[in-house]
């Protein structure tokens, strides 16, 4: 597999394709720097979330991700340094 980036945009496209978005929550507003809880998106969302990025770019997630990134930017940070040592290997 060659290597992709993970974005912004595909982060919001597996939330909302995997748990849906709070009507209250603006998506496209400016949410990388919100913790994913004020967001909307509990520990099985996010579980989900997780699960899906595994299947599609080819990553193993460790289980405290989410925790350890709790922010939009910080979790984009992460899966793209996961995928980076994966394509240094």
């Amino acid at each position: 597999m060659s290597q992709q980036e993970f974005t912004l945009q595909d982060l919001k496209r597996i939330l909302l394709d995997g748990a849906g978005a709070d009507e209250s929550v603006d998506l496209d507003g400016d949410i990388l720097d919100t913790d994913f809880e004020q967001l909307g998106y509990e520990s099985l969302a996010l579980l989900e979330t997780g699960g899906r990025i595994e299947r599609e770019y080819g990553v193993e997630l460790h289980d405290e991700i989410f925790t350890d990134n709790p922010t939009p930017r910080a979790l984009v940070a992460a899966v793209n340094a996961q995928l980076g040592r994966m394509a240094s290997a």
